[in-house]
This record gives structure tokens, C-alpha cells and sequence, in this order.
């Protein structure tokens, strides 16, 4: 893969899949600009090399053509503010302003364009729409590591219309995988991996692939009641996937063959309601009586869970250990990622694996305590698992 740093940007205009995909509120103001901050350095260094930069993302799931709730001019101001310099507004990505505007770019100068997905093309990962988009720069730059996973137009096959040595992957995307590759590789020991998250069925193959890796696994969140019941156990209204008990007895003798300390929450806060005001009980994982669910760890698990973190070396989360949006079920979440941060200060690596983790971390106030926070949940589970990566994959 062609780097930032191998590539002189003098005199180039560089059209960028960037992911800012960035929550906005009913106002249309960024709640979280991590994703804009994320992508900076990358931006810089082609200004700064005397280049120019389209830029191009995505946000939201817009239904097909242009909503105003989805549109990217609404991260201009910011991004202007950012960059130290006027950010231009192209508007539709195949309109003749936009590509008027990038024509005109002058060096140190920068373009976005709006949503690429108020085009259908963009998901079906069209060579015609992707030819377009490619016709807007002559060097290609992908730094969206959080879209990495899919073929769409703009994050992969449009790279198929530069050279193989005006193909280059952002500093973003390059650090994604250095810290994957750290934790698959290269893991000092005890190496612990912490699975969260609603279903088995999201997760087999990152499980299968640790039980390869890891010195203990532990798991939380709701497919821990699973397990509770390929155990013998009973879970009550818990959330229950029935058929994939038997694969979680798998799981469960795949660690034992393997020597791996697999962990599993001995007892949970429990609701006889999902909501933050529901009635709330401790019970075992094992007997959780009819009419009640389980919703987060429970106390001795949470010290279980958080003792075992404390004294790992290298450390992976992926996915909470309840339903840490509601405040009364968010302690199991919150225990994980201060003992994470406690063993982080004492010389482990942790690396946060997107998603409702990387969030629950900045919510909490540990995010400047982890070593890695990923922007991309699911392109790093896949490339965790050994899957291909396209937009990776199409800069060679």
C-alpha cells in the first residue's frame, strides 16, 4: 500500500474518501467531531505539500436523493475551523459546480461535496458513478478505515481509475491497521479480549479467531445469556438467541481444548422491564427468575471481569456489557473501561474496537487514558477475523 509519506502531493489534486460520518443533533450541530479530528493530519500533509483536496464521504442512511438532514454542508464551519482556511461547498457530487470547483482548486485549497450516498450507485459500488467521482482529482486517497468493509463506489472500485502509484492509503487507515496488526501479532501476554454486544451470531468468527490468540476471553453484554444457557442455566426474559446454544457449547469446549480462560459473568443486574426505571435485582446468570431480564453485570462479576483486565498487558473490547444508554445499566460498561484505563497507565496496550465501545469510552471520560480507540467497529472485526478489506485491497 502506498503511504502519505511516500508520495510528494506538489501540484496534485487529491480526491479523498474521508468518513465523516459524524452524529449531528436536531439542529444540525456535530455532537462528536472525532471523526473530523481523525482525518486532519492526512488532509494537511497534502496541503501542506502543495497539493489540493476534494473531499468525499458519506452520512447517515439517506432513503435515495438529497435530505437535508444528511447533508455534509452542514460540517463546513467546522471543518473550515479545522483546516485554518476557507472550506469550499460543492454541493451534489455529479453536479457541473462540482466539477467546476475542483477543476479551479488551487494549491493549499480545499472542496467537499455532499452526501455520495444520495446516489444508489455509491452501496452497489457502480464503475460508471465510481469513474465520475475519479474524474474529480488525479491521485486517490482513502482515509476511511470505518467503510473499509464495503465495495461501495468511493471506497473502493474508484480507485480502479488511478494508477497503481496515484493510489494511497491516509495515515488513518495505515494506523488502523498498525494497531490491529500489534494486537494480532505482536501481543505482549496475558492477552485479554473482551467481547460485549447483543448477539453470538455478530461475533463467531472473532471469537473462533481469539480462541487462536488470546490468554482469556470474557464476555458480556447481551449474549452472555446464551451461554448462561448452554451452561444449563436460566436466563428469564433475558435476551436469548435459542438457536445458537449449542454453538455456544462449542465455543465454550473450544476454549478448554485450546487452554483459554473463558470468562463468563456469574451474576447480572437484573429489570423486570427494559427501562431505566424498571425495578432492579441482583441474581445468578444461572437462575434468573421468570418476568425479569438481565441487563448489565452484576457486582461480583463487574470486579471479576475488572480484576483479570488489571492485570493483562494487551488488551482488545469490543461491544458493552450492558445497556450502558440507560444510567442504571451502564456500571458493567463503565468498570470494563476504567480497569482498561488503570492497566493502560501501568504499561498495557489497549486497543477499543469502534463502535459502541469507542463511544461508552469518550462518554465515560477514558478516551485520552486507552492506547487505540478504532473508528471503525465493523471494518476491524472483519479484518480481525481475516477477512479482505476492499477499499484496502484496491490501493494494492
Amino acid at each position: 500500500m502506498n503511504t502519505l509519506d511516500t508520495y510528494n502531493f506538489a501540484g496534485k489534486r487529491a480526491v479523498m474518501r474521508v468518513d465523516f460520518n459524524v452524529p449531528l443533533d436536531k439542529d444540525l450541530r456535530i455532537t462528536d467531531d472525532t471523526r473530523i479530528r481523525m482525518a486532519t493530519r492526512s488532509v494537511m500533509k497534502i496541503l501542506n505539500d502543495g497539493g489540493s483536496v476534494v473531499l468525499l464521504s458519506h452520512l447517515g442512511r439517506p432513503k435515495g436523493g438529497f435530505e437535508q438532514k444528511y447533508s455534509l454542508e452542514a460540517l463546513v464551519q467546522r471543518l473550515s475551523q479545522e483546516y485554518g482556511r476557507e472550506v469550499k461547498f460543492g454541493g451534489d457530487v455529479l453536479g457541473a459546480e462540482a466539477a467546476q470547483q475542483a477543476a479551479a482548486l488551487q494549491p493549499g485549497e480545499v472542496l467537499l461535496l455532499d452526501n455520495v450516498r444520495f446516489y444508489k450507485e455509491e452501496e452497489a459500488g457502480d464503475p460508471a458513478f465510481a469513474a465520475k467521482l475519479a474524474a474529480l482529482g488525479n491521485v486517490y486517497v482513502n482515509d476511511a478505515f470505518g467503510t473499509a468493509h464495503r465495495a461501495h463506489a468511493s471506497t473502493a472500485v474508484m480507485a480502479n481509475n488511478f494508477a497503481p502509484h496515484d493510489r494511497v492509503g491516509g495515515y488513518l487507515l495505515q494506523s488502523e491497521i498498525d494497531n490491529a496488526k500489534k494486537v494480532l501479532e505482536n501481543a505482549e501476554r496475558p492477552f485479554t479480549a473482551i467481547m460485549g454486544g447483543a448477539k453470538i451470531s455478530d461475533k463467531i468468527l472473532i471469537i473462533e479467531k481469539l480462541l487462536d490468540k488470546v490468554d482469556n476471553l470474557l464476555i458480556g453484554g447481551g449474549m452472555a445469556y446464551t451461554f448462561a444457557v448452554a451452561e444449563n442455566g436460566h436466563v428469564g426474559s433475558s435476551l436469548l438467541e435459542a438457536d445458537k446454544v449449542d454453538l455456544a457449547r462449542q465455543l465454550i469446549q473450544k476454549a478448554k481444548d485450546k487452554g483459554v480462560n473463558l470468562v463468563l459473568p456469574g451474576d447480572s443486574l437484573i429489570a423486570d422491564k427494559f427501562a431505566n426505571d424498571a425495578n432492579v435485582d441482583v441474581a445468578s446468570n444461572h437462575s434468573i427468575p421468570d418476568g425479569w431480564m438481565g441487563l448489565d453485570l452484576g457486582p461480583e462479576s463487574r470486579e471479576a471481569f475488572a480484576d483479570i483486565i488489571r492485570q493483562s498487558k494487551t488488551i482488545l473490547w469490543n461491544g458493552p456489557m450492558g445497556v450502558f444508554e440507560m444510567s442504571n445499566f451502564s456500571l458493567g460498561t463503565e468498570f470494563v473501561a476504567r480497569a482498561i484505563a488503570e492497566a493502560t497507565a501501568g504499561g498495557a496496550y489497549s486497543l477499543i474496537g469502534g463502535g459502541d465501545s469507542a463511544a461508552a469510552v469518550q462518554q465515560l471520560g477514558f478516551g485520552e487514558q486507552v492506547s487505540y480507540i478504532s473508528t471503525g467497529g465493523g471494518a476491524l472485526l472483519e479484518y480481525m477475523e481475516g477477512k479482505e478489506l476492499p477499499g484496502v485491497t484496491a490501493l494494492g
